[in-house]
């Protein structure tokens, strides 16, 4: 392990996933959160639109309870957000995030602080139930906030080791959300990009494996249409019912939906329509395809275009470009979205297809 960097860098182990560091007292004083992005069932992410990072936690087999765990990073975890609930912010660690890139190197992605106050409470520290192997288990999945700070002193991290209180040396931002819970997120306007063909579909076994599954279960393309929507429901929960509209021959659409927004005693419903297309991993879905949905969208509604492949550049480019209201899931969404749905293997969908869209 003598190339490992963050141990060097950051005055922390070198190795896993939670690896924090104490002051003499043997308290715990600030945390490295490490990710590989690489774990296919508790998949971390980083929303850079809107500066929240999403980390699940380190119990990821089954016979364990969720807070006994080796490195006790549910515990921090358990912690640090019941003091936030607490309004005890005082004593809450910070957390410097890291992504792997490749070998031994890094990416510092930022400061962050436990929640964010654009979400409710309840939806920022859960528990959540997974299976293995035929056996259930419990993890968190936890949301952290990233701070608007460029740059880190490392006399700060000295300073939280020595038990420094109000270090000259800490960010303004940090500071600033421990005196009054003011937390100004590091956000970026989003990029127009168009995903290529091999950011749209999957690129390990497994989970090319779940959408050969998808794809040879339906003996045609008609019957894909109702799995497609409820696939777009579980992408989205605000998506409140779907009514097929094969039998009215609505071409272009293949299901008619609606989309609340808003609170239970004050929303308002937006319509939007959906088109499935069961094509075989390496069959795009062309122009002629997204052309019939953009043309029978009505005013005021989107589109959701569902497909087992992808949509080729050309295509992805006009619908971009030309700002029309499209979703796109391709094969690789469908996989994220299951998986986030506790479908994470070609055994999981086999049973979720079975359960629910009969032959």
């Amino acid at each position: 392990m003598s190339s490992e960097v963050l141990n060097k860098l950051m005055l922390c182990s070198n190795s896993g996933g939670f690896r924090q560091v104490k002051n003499k007292e043997g308290k715990y004083t600030y945390c490295i959160l490490y990710t590989t992005g690489e774990d296919v069932d508790w998949k971390d992410y980083l929303d850079v639109e809107l500066g929240r990072f999403i980390y699940y936690g380190d119990n990821k087999k089954e016979g364990h309870s969720i807070h006994n765990t080796s490195r006790k990073g549910n515990e921090i975890l358990k912690d640090c957000f019941e003091k936030l609930e607490n309004n005890d912010r005082t004593n809450i660690i910070p957390f410097f995030i890291f992504q792997k890139v490749k070998g031994r190197d890094v990416r510092f992605l930022g400061l962050a602080i436990p929640g964010d106050d654009r979400l409710t409470k309840e939806e920022q520290l859960v528990s959540i139930w997974s299976q293995k192997d035929g056996k259930r288990y419990q993890n968190y999945k936890a949301v952290f906030s990233i701070l608007d700070v460029s740059t880190i002193d490392r006399q700060w991290l000295i300073d939280l080791k020595n038990n420094v209180k109000d270090s000259e040396y800490a960010p303004d931002n940090w500071k600033k959300w421990i005196k009054n819970g003011t937390c100004k997120h590091l956000v970026t306007n989003k990029v127009v990009q168009y995903r290529k063909k091999e950011q749209q579909i999957p690129n390990k076994k497994e989970e090319l494996d779940m959408i050969k599954e998808i794809y040879n279960y339906f003996d045609d393309a008609y019957k894909f249409e109702k799995c497609a929507a409820h696939i777009a429901q579980l992408m989205d929960k605000n998506i409140v019912s779907y009514d097929m509209t094969r039998t009215r021959r609505d071409g272009g659409r293949d299901a008619i939906g609606k989309y609340r927004i808003g609170i239970d005693k004050s929303n308002i419903q937006v319509e939007f329509a959906l088109e499935a297309k069961r094509y075989d991993i390496n069959n795009s879905v062309g122009v002629k395809e997204t052309s019939r949905l953009i043309s029978r969208l009505k005013h005021r509604e989107f589109g959701i275009l569902v497909t087992t492949s992808y949509v080729d550049m050309q295509t992805y480019k006009e619908i971009v470009e030309d700002g029309h209201p499209i979703i796109i899931i391709s094969a690789i969404d469908i996989v994220d979205i299951l998986k986030k749905s506790g479908i994470k293997n070609s055994k999981d969908v086999k049973i979720w297809l079975e359960n629910n869209f009969k032959k």
